[in-house]
């Protein structure tokens, strides 16, 4: 990993509202966007800095952050899977609008009391290092993802969660280039199984970006009805 990068969970201090798809973000940056871009990003901003911070509050975290100096280039997303199952919560996505991303008015949900959660799981939502939408990404395959995670495990350990999940797909380019979601083959070396195998919902389609994903699936020999499924990787902490 570069030496300077530091890893931690992502704090009140700073909340970083939204992804790294334009690449590092920082507390001068983070409320500034190429005046190109469509997404109602100050909507966005209004719907999630609140969530965040309620969720860091009642649970203790709901990010991993890399840090290089004052500039994020990482971040892994997760929440306890209890949340995800709430009416509202949507996809979790913090750059769309429900039901991909969160309602509007989901920071104002009740979140249940981590005492009294019974499924002690946590869930990924996405691992993102530097931006893949960059010309040029130095943050890549560096080993920061790998930290990010062993600092989620630690985290999770240390707080009384049981098991980590996350979502994952078959060792494609285009998954780690876009989706914010990595190849089984990465979770494995982080010690975790494949627990469950069935197709995506969101991939059934014939849209560009299905047809890139089994286009590189076929040229790496895996079969092209598998790229479009959904693995979910699993870590048993107990």
């Amino acid at each position: 990993m570069i030496e300077a990068v530091v890893v931690e969970p992502m704090t009140e201090e700073f909340i970083l509202w939204r992804c790294l798809h334009d690449g590092p973000l920082s507390r001068d940056t983070i409320n500034q966007w190429p005046s190109a871009s469509t997404l109602p990003l100050i909507r966005y901003r209004d719907r999630n800095t609140p969530l965040l911070m309620k969720l860091t509050r009642t649970y203790g975290a709901c990010a991993i952050i890399a840090r290089d100096a004052d500039q994020i280039v990482g971040q892994l997303r997760f929440y306890p899977k209890a949340v995800c199952d709430m009416e509202g919560s949507g996809g979790l996505c913090l750059q769309q609008d429900h039901p991909s991303g969160p309602a509007e008015n989901f920071a104002d949900s009740d979140f249940p009391d981590p005492a009294h959660i019974e499924n002690k799981t946590l869930a990924v939502h996405c691992l993102m290092t530097g931006s893949s939408q960059q010309k040029e990404n130095p943050y890549k395959r560096k080993g920061i993802g790998t930290c990010m995670v062993r600092a989620l495990i630690e985290w999770a350990k240390a707080n009384g969660w049981e098991r980590i999940e996350a979502d994952s797909f078959e060792d494609i380019p285009i998954i780690y280039e876009i989706t914010g979601s990595a190849g089984h083959t990465f979770w494995e070396k982080m010690g975790f199984h494949i627990a469950d195998r069935h197709p995506h919902p969101d991939l059934q389609s014939r849209d560009p970006f299905v047809v890139t994903l089994e286009e590189q699936a076929e040229a790496i020999g895996i079969p092209p009805e598998r790229a479009r499924d959904r693995l979910i990787m699993r870590l048993d902490l107990a």
